[in-house]
């Protein structure tokens, strides 16, 4: 992770060799939430549970759309109020009893029991999968599964610009039931919502966060109210506890089947979120919010939408807000729009987070990162993603216009994702924690047969929407795998023609050059080779510091490194020093807060007279580099692109002297 040589993920944490541990032993709560149970699962509803809350926004009408051909065309309500008969029972309790079952199989039993088991250091998510899988497989093949947390990155990032622009649409639609005069006005109003949502980022959310929680408990409180409020209108709708009848409407309706697969999935988008912030909250108050208060509240909701649905046929247009009395849907559209925000701002900074560990394992350039929290270092703003977010999310809007357009382009990041997860918690259940390849099977095998289905499912609407994420994640994939390829080819072609510093430093005692006062610190990726700024320190100012120290910076397999592990002191002679600093994949670098940590070691030091020898490296392509020209470029302009080491390692500007190399890839 150095400057001057950047290290490959093939030869660093992300395809290293590990040694098998049992992380998904540990208490309830293990992780680094502290807190009492109540607060942190009050929390949880706040940040892990937005984006499955606001489903019911348009989930059921949706599917039920799907389920009678009216919503085909991707045109959702306006095809819903030409219905002329009323829905009938059968598809309104098939339709109830997959939504239902959705969330027992797919949320409650892969994700609430089994996934949040599979942790590492506390930590979950799609990378600490990686992290697992790569320990439990090895060196060998680890090219795989690097290639599948590729993959479920790129997906992720797909359902962080599609869940904002949904979400708003659809809460923002609810104006239109107020008055029709809001009809030719709702995406400027989403777009007005979402530019100051993603405005507000850099200020950090730390305070709004503070009300998160007790927003999101009235919002599902609200939720299982109207539910409840409308299930006595067909007290019928219970017969989809009766998984009986999910199953009989893909007899009685084959030719819809995977229209409706495609749909129902949009209940259960969000579950991945339970096990990404799984770290922020401890596994025990993210079930225990789901089990006590999310389940139930979505599983009346869906309930009330579908008995409304059988009472009146005519609410299929928007189901969710004809659950208020006429004189509540403008303060239940307001809330349903604070919830979505809420939503949308969790996975923002869900995407926040990805980045950050994708640049740590080495998947990603360098990007500026700002800490918005003094107490949280998961308060974290990415400038350049953020940007990046705001313009897609836009663009999907204007494009879409409605939230039953923008569906179709939902299901196939979220259910990629979740089959990415499920692949590499099979290589993980049977290689890290041993179980036998026969019960590994009975126990995932379920849950990935339900992903494919669903991911075949919304495959269906590939070329009505669909074709977004796809693009978005081979765009994304190309740009992590040609920056991975890329660095190993630069490690390898440097390390030919590279000084080892045993060498360099016997030939300085020999021949000692000036020396001047104070200390220097040289940063490498390979602290074995003299660093190229060294060598151009000494070839062109002639001069060595009194104390030199070659330090690296490398990214551990674990989430997080505590302060006795955070750095390892060794000498070469007493005037050069190899420092090596190890930060988790969920830390950001502070090069000045780990040499202070030295002192506690006995190595005294004065960082006002310490200087900061970075190498700022020219990259130019070579036809013999081992990737196509096209490759070699995109990988240059990836490096142009990174952010200077001095920012990234949060170095003092005024410690810093850098000095240029050129080099061909």
């Amino acid at each position: 992770m150095g400057h001057d040589q950047p290290k490959p993920p093939s030869d660093g944490p992300a395809a290293s060799r590990f040694g098998i541990e049992d992380d998904h032993a540990g208490p309830e709560t293990q992780g680094h939430a502290q807190g009492s149970f109540a607060v942190l699962a009050l929390g949880a509803l706040g940040v892990v549970y937005g984006d499955i809350g606001t489903s019911p926004l348009y989930a059921l009408r949706e599917t039920v759309l799907a389920a009678t051909g009216a919503g085909s065309g991707g045109h959702g309500g306006a095809s819903a109020i030409a219905l002329a008969a009323p829905v009938p029972r059968e598809i309104v309790i098939g339709v109830l009893s997959l939504i239902l079952w959705s969330l027992v199989v797919v949320v409650t039993l892969k994700y609430i029991v089994l996934l949040l088991s599979a942790d590492n250091n506390g930590e979950g998510g799609t990378l600490t999968l990686v992290a697992l899988a790569q320990r439990a497989l090895g060196r060998a093949r680890g090219g795989v599964v690097l290639f599948l947390g590729m993959a479920g990155a790129a997906l992720f990032y797909g359902d962080a610009v599609i869940t904002p622009a949904i979400s708003v649409l659809s809460a923002v639609e609810g104006l239109k039931l107020v008055t029709p005069a809001f009809a030719d006005y709702v995406v400027w109003i989403a777009s007005g919502i979402l530019i100051a949502l993603f405005l507000v980022q850099s200020r950090g959310t730390e305070k709004v966060a503070n009300f998160f929680g007790p927003v999101m408990m009235v919002w599902f409180l609200t939720l299982a109210g109207l539910g409840i409020y409308h299930i006595a209108d067909d007290l019928s709708v219970f017969d989809s506890i009766n998984p009986y009848w999910g199953v009989r409407f893909f007899v009685d309706n084959p030719g819809v089947s995977l229209a409706v697969l495609g749909s129902v999935c949009l209940a259960v988008t969000g579950a991945e979120a339970l096990y990404a912030d799984m770290g922020h909250f401890g596994r025990g108050p993210i079930r225990g919010a789901w089990i006590w208060l999310v389940f139930p509240a979505l599983w009346l909701n869906y309930l009330g939408q579908g008995a409304l649905i059988l009472s009146d046929p005519t609410a299929i247009d928007n189901p969710f807000y004809k659950l208020a009395p006429q004189g509540l849907i403008l303060p239940l559209v307001i809330m349903a729009t604070v919830a979505t925000i809420i939503a949308s701002q969790a996975v923002i900074t869900g995407a926040f987070s990805l980045t950050r560990q994708a640049i740590q394992l080495g998947l990603l350039p360098r990007l500026e990162i700002r800490h918005t929290s003094e107490h949280t270092s998961g308060q974290i703003y990415i400038p350049r993603i953020n940007a990046m977010l705001l313009l897609v999310v836009l663009v999907l809007v204007w494009s879409f216009r409605t939230s039953s357009n923008l569906s179709h382009a939902y299901g196939i990041s979220v259910f990629g994702a979740m089959m990415v997860d499920s692949l590499l918690a099979f290589i993980v259940i049977w290689k890290g924690w041993r179980w036998s390849l026969w019960a590994t099977m009975a126990v995932v095998a379920p849950f990935l047969l339900v992903d494919v289905a669903f991911f075949s499912a919304n495959l269906l609407k590939l070329f009505s929407g669909g074709y977004v994420p796809v693009l978005l994640a081979i765009v994304l994939v190309v740009m992590m795998w040609t920056w991975v390829r890329g660095t190993k080819i630069l490690f390898d072609k440097t390390r030919k023609t590279d000084v080892p510093l045993l060498e360099l430093v016997g030939m300085l005692a020999k021949s000692p050059p000036y020396r001047v006062k104070g200390m220097a610190v040289f940063l490498t990726s390979d602290p074995e080779t003299a660093p190229a700024s060294l060598l151009h320190n000494l070839k062109h100012n002639k001069v060595l510091h009194e104390r030199n120290v070659v330090l690296t910076v490398r990214s551990a397999d674990t989430p997080k490194v505590s302060e006795q592990e955070r750095v390892k002191l060794s000498r070469i002679t007493d005037d050069f020093w190899r420092v090596e600093m190890l930060y988790g994949y969920m830390e950001s670098p502070n090069v000045p807060k780990g040499l202070a940590v030295l002192r506690k070691q006995g190595f005294k030091f004065d960082i006002m007279s310490t200087s900061f020898f970075l190498s700022r490296r020219s990259i130019k392509a070579s036809p013999q580099s081992g990737m196509p020209v096209w490759q070699d470029k995109f990988y240059i302009s990836l490096t142009k692109s990174a952010t200077d080491a001095t920012s990234f390692f949060q170095i003092p500007t005024g410690r810093v002297v850098e000095v240029g190399t050129q080099v061909t890839v």
